[in-house]
């Protein structure tokens, strides 16, 4: 993500990649744009207000987090219950329409950039908790709740929501859904897809189906986990069943300090080693930790060239006794200072730095692109020390953040746009950053998503036979390839072709607006 200070995105170049999705969308034989006609299908559905046609209107919602592409989109609907939603996505699948769902707009993939011929649907008006079931340990909301606000509503019943993206304070649970979000404490508690029991969708020829419950598990194919995760190119869920999670008895935080991060990853994998699972360890780096302080005054230790905070949660007997192994680990690998939060205050300076991190660093640097990767954990040191030298070797200075319990990395790639020649460097440190990730083994993306960023790297981390099979389930959900297209896979798969190749060329290959695998 290119992002100059303050966390704003600048548009260095706007994006065609809705283009992927040809075929679907455009005019009528009369000339008339399809997109129309589905805004004179859905008048009668939705009120006037919650329909958007105004050029001006529509650029509100041409990006999504990552504003590295732009596309304004031909309309956008505002709906508020999930037959508005369905009338919507019925009304695109006999227009052959494509459309696209959004929940906050704070992704970092462009997974919610827009169709320039095709339909938003806002889903930021459905932000209803519909239950809160204590005896089932469930909870049943609409996609556009925030995700903060499902835990300070369980709160008072002795629970929470798990998943804790940065963006918490904004992020919806539909988001976290189609991203498959992680957050700070995924270590211990997993990622979205182990939260949600269940939710009700439209598909994308607009019928309105419930795939799984508040049950354990639902007999059959696993077709929740292929919903959770897969960026809304399945369809638009409009209604999620999570699980809810204990409040723990006792919760203890410490934040230490290291001369570099080769230390801070040696205790990182000692504690690990030792059996222990902290709720979350976060990793920092020197400049990550000035763009902090110059943004939030954290008042991290001074010297630091890395700090690990490590926090612990579960029985008040089980936390003292962790404890005491990390803070002795720490030391062992060369902590020169441990610090242990004394009350929730406290608590909260220290997690104010790292989750502050990302705009942080506009104010060290104009601008800066996000980056999303994962190693294996014991690789860390290694692929640390080569993200250092790929720095040096182009100039450009990359500060990390990161889980570090997990290897999800976030290098933070610095640059000034108004230099000449930088941003395209950045660029290159940017992709070799992830040619890293899956040199050593890992992942082009941890919990940001593929979207329209990473499309392109889709390639290197799958073989075509791979990619294949994975555009043979979405196109048995989305025949028609009107739900998000151009996400995902870097060309889109022809839904009814035979798989292989075959002869002679298909108009759509030969546009260069498909490929056949």
């Amino acid at each position: 993500m290119v992002t100059p200070a303050g966390g704003r995105t600048k548009n260095r170049k706007n994006s065609d990649r809705s283009e992927a999705g040809r075929g679907a969308g455009g005019d009528s034989t009369d000339g008339t744009p399809l997109v129309s006609r589905v805004a004179a299908d859905i008048a009668s559905v939705l009120p006037a207000a919650a329909v958007i046609t105004d050029r001006q209107r529509l650029r509100t919602y041409e990006c999504d987090g990552l504003a590295q592409y732009k596309v304004t989109p031909g309309l956008v609907v505002l709906p508020e219950s999930a037959e508005q939603v369905a009338a919507v996505v019925a009304s695109c699948s006999r227009h052959s329409v494509p459309f696209v769902a959004r929940g906050s707009g704070t992704g970092l993939s462009g997974g919610a950039l827009p169709h320039a011929e095709g339909v938003l649907i806002v889903l930021a008006r459905m932000r209803s908790i519909l239950q809160l079931d204590r005896a089932n340990q469930r909870a049943v909301v609409e996609p556009g709740v925030v995700n903060l606000q499902l835990t300070r509503q369980a709160q008072p019943l002795g629970y929470y929501f798990a998943p804790d993206p940065s963006s918490q304070q904004i992020c919806s649970i539909g988001g976290n859904l189609a991203e498959n979000s992680g957050g700070a404490h995924c270590l211990k508690y997993g990622f979205t897809t182990g939260h949600v029991t269940g939710v009700q969708m439209v598909t994308p020829t607009g019928e309105l189906v419930r795939i799984g419950g508040k049950a354990v598990d639902a007999p059959g194919y696993d077709l929740l986990g292929a919903v959770v995760g897969s960026e809304g190119t399945l369809g638009v869920v409009t209604e999620i069943t999570v699980r809810l999670t204990n409040t723990p008895e006792a919760v203890s935080t410490l934040l230490a300090a290291f001369e570099d991060t080769d230390a801070a990853g040696q205790a990182v994998s000692t504690i690990i080693g030792a059996g222990v699972i902290p709720a979350a360890i976060e990793m920092m780096d020197a400049l990550a930790i000035e763009a902090a302080e110059a943004a939030v005054q954290c008042g991290y230790p001074e010297g630091a060239g890395a700090v690990l905070i490590v926090e612990l949660d579960g029985s008040a007997a089980e936390v003292e006794h962790q404890f005491e192994q990390v803070t002795q680990f720490c030391t062992a690998a060369g902590a020169f200072e441990i610090r242990i939060a004394e009350d929730d205050t406290q608590r909260a300076l220290f997690w104010k730095g790292r989750k502050s991190a990302f705009a942080a660093v506009g104010r060290i640097s104009p601008d800066y692109i996000v980056q999303d990767g994962v190693v294996p954990r014991t690789a860390l040191p290694e692929v640390l020390r080569r993200i250092g030298s790929i720095s040096a070797e182009h100039g450009v200075r990359v500060a990390n953040v990161f889980h570090a319990g997990d290897g999800n990395l976030h290098p933070l790639v610095l640059f000034d746009d108004a230099v000449p020649g930088e941003a395209e460097r950045a660029e290159e440190v940017s992709g070799a950053i992830i040619d890293l990730c899956i040199e050593y083994g890992g992942s082009i993306t941890g919990e940001h998503g593929v979207g329209s960023d990473k499309a392109k790297y889709m390639p290197r981390m799958f073989t075509d036979d791979d990619l294949d099979t994975m555009q043979l389930l979405r196109c048995a959900f989305d025949p028609g390839s009107i739900s998000n297209p151009g996400k995902i896979f870097p060309t889109p798969r022809l839904c009814g072709e035979v798989p292989g190749r075959n002869k002679g060329v298909h108009p759509l290959v030969a546009a260069g607006a498909a490929d056949l695998f």
